[in-house]
Order: C-alpha cells, then structure tokens, then sequence
C-alpha cells in the first residue's frame, strides 16, 4: 500500500520556521515528482513547490519563494520543505503529493496524497 506521511507541523510565532518531512513507503518514487499544497481553512488547496525525480528542477509559487526550501532524498525516499521568515498567512494543512508519471514534472496532476500536517503561524 502506498503512503506520503507528512510530519513537522506546529505552530510558531511570526518570523519563525518550520521544517516538514514527507516519508513515502509501498514504492520508490524515485522517479516521480513530488510537491507540496496547503489548504487554509475556507480556501481551496493551491501549490506550494514542487522538485522533479532529480531534484534538479525547483519550483515555487510567488508568495513563497525567497522563503521556502523544498528537496528529496531518492535513497531514503523522502522529501521535505524548509520553511522560513513564516507568516500568519502561511497558516494552513500542508500536504505532500507524488506523480504517478515518471520524470515528468507537473504543478497539477498528482496522484498519491499525504494526509495533512498542521502549520500555524500566530502573529
């Protein structure tokens, strides 16, 4: 059975930061894009940043780049976001998510879905 399990979730002060993991099991996705979506309560999910099965290739929406860092590690089949300068704004679920396709990168059409980790950011 394959599984993203997110973790790193927590609330922190404005300013902060906040690493997340992603830990997949059930297949290798090696070769697979993975990223990462949040969803804040009333608001639809929206993209956050994705990497391509190298790592070669990052990709950032506008209202986190400077800020966040995402990368993976194919040997031990995970990935994670280094989040920093962390706003109030940036309070949502934060979820990982994998391709299907391989070495394909893509900001929409993901496949297997982690089930959520909390981020909350008080001002």
């Amino acid at each position: 059975q394959v599984q993203l399990v997110e973790s790193g979730g927590g609330l922190v002060l404005a300013g902060g930061s906040l690493r997340l993991s992603c830990a997949a099991s059930g297949r290798s996705f090696s070769t697979n894009a993975m990223a990462w979506f949040r969803q804040a309560p009333g608001k639809e999910r929206e993209f956050v940043a994705g990497i391509n099965w190298s790592g070669g290739r990052l990709d950032y929406a506008d209202s986190v780049k400077g800020r966040f860092t995402i990368s993976r590690d194919n040997a031990r089949n995970t990935m994670s976001l280094q989040m920093n300068s962390l706003k109030p704004e940036d309070t949502a679920v934060y979820y990982c998510a994998a391709t299907r396709d391989t070495y394909v990168y893509t900001r929409y059409a993901y496949d297997y879905w982690g089930q959520g980790t909390q981020v909350t950011v008080s001002s």
